[in-house]
């Protein structure tokens, strides 16, 4: 670190933004948060925070010129990534560079790199940029496929078609829950997989590229409902999913945590996805280890040394999910919640609900990860939502 003061601007300010910006201020460092809506979770923690529409390349070159940022790091897909190039040439540290953060987020590009340039094994794909495109598309991949918008967070807008009565539905699905200005979806071969990992890879400024113990996740509606690690995986088979994941992240460049995606078979692993910053899966790590993913992101930003990662045992996540749109509640059962030895509540604050929207998380350890899911189930459960309109 090179000043007293380093100043990060944070494009992006839900929870996992939140849990950076805390790890930054650990060392003194001075966080503007910016979201396109006000009192997002990052923004009770910064010091600084802009409202601003981030797809607007003169909105994004307005504060940032009233900002002068050291670094500017993205936490989420709907930001006008052209624009990072010119704040890179400006001399700004872009994280990990702007090159990369444009390449992950649109799922075609670097699906194009991971499959096409790198030739990692990925699923059979195709790109359509209409319903009729779809309908194609879907034909020529078969039943059942799996269609996703090429820009979207949190698995918005991801369903899968079991025939072409459902295309029509995946379709209008698809645009619903895209981001940004980019009517493009991606429609891929279903993968009879048995598992899901997120592969936590560290790419350091001044060190090796570091691995997190892999971590098992749960998906429903396309979005993470638990997490746990280790993850159940053979020692080939991680050894594979770490040569892929060195491999995109050293064609990516720069530093920082890259959050990577594979499906695991009986008897082979596939390249899913990959996101430049931590992880949804990730918030496992804020109770696994000593250094959690928002740590360690932050170390790799600012080329500080991280000489070891010691780990606490099986540990699990589940999350805390509102059922209804409301700017008016409270949460109650955490007292309750914390009665179950080791687990931990985290509520991120986010100003409003919407069904299915992820409000917290609750944690845990056992000595198992079947154990730990469990007390981390419940916790989660006991805690409530209660809607005051």
């Amino acid at each position: 670190m090179k000043k007293t003061k380093v100043k990060i601007m944070l494009l992006g300010s839900g929870e996992l933004g939140k849990e950076f910006v805390i790890s930054a201020q650990r060392y003194g460092l001075h966080l503007v948060a910016v979201d396109s809506y006000a009192d997002a979770p990052a923004m009770h923690v910064a010091d600084e925070f802009e409202v601003v529409d981030m797809l607007n390349a003169g909105e994004l070159d307005r504060i940032v010129r009233k900002h002068q940022p050291d670094v500017i790091v993205p936490e989420i897909e709907a930001i006008r990534t052209e624009k990072l190039k010119e704040f890179e040439s400006r001399g700004i540290q872009v994280v990990p560079t702007a090159k990369a953060t444009h390449l992950t987020m649109n799922r075609d590009a670097i699906r194009d790199v991971a499959a096409r340039e790198l030739k990692l094994k990925t699923a059979k794909f195709l790109y359509a940029e209409s319903y009729e495109e779809l309908f194609a598309a879907s034909n020529k991949i078969g039943f059942p496929n799996v269609v996703k918008p090429v820009m979207s967070s949190s698995g918005k807008g991801q369903s899968v078609a079991k025939n072409k009565k459902d295309i029509l539905k995946s379709w209008d699905y698809a645009v619903a829950g895209m981001r940004g200005d980019k009517k493009k979806v991606i429609v891929e071969e279903f993968v009879n997989f048995e598992s899901e990992i997120t592969l936590l890879t560290i790419k350091q400024k001044n060190g090796p590229t570091l691995f997190v113990n892999p971590i098992g996740h749960r998906q429903e509606r396309g979005d993470y409902q638990e997490s746990w690690m280790p993850a159940q995986i053979s020692p080939a088979q991680l050894k594979k999913a770490q040569k892929m994941a060195k491999k995109i992240t050293d064609y990516l460049g720069g530093s920082g945590l890259f959050g990577v995606e594979f499906f695991l078979t009986r008897k082979d692993i596939y390249f899913s996805e990959l996101s430049p910053r931590p992880h949804d899966t990730g918030m496992v790590t804020l109770a696994s280890q000593n250094l959690s993913e928002f740590d360690l992101h932050l170390r790799a930003v600012l080329g500080l040394p991280i000489t070891e990662i010691s780990y606490l045992g099986p540990t699990a996540s589940a999350v805390i999910l509102a059922d209804r749109p409301s700017n008016k509640f409270e949460f109650t059962g955490i007292e309750n919640a914390l009665q179950i030895k080791t687990s931990d509540i985290r509520i991120f604050g986010k100003p409003t609900t919407r069904r299915y929207r992820r409000m917290g998380v609750a944690l845990a350890r056992g000595k198992s990860t079947d154990e730990a899911r469990k007390k981390a189930r419940q916790a989660a459960d006991r805690v409530k939502i209660k809607y005051l309109e």
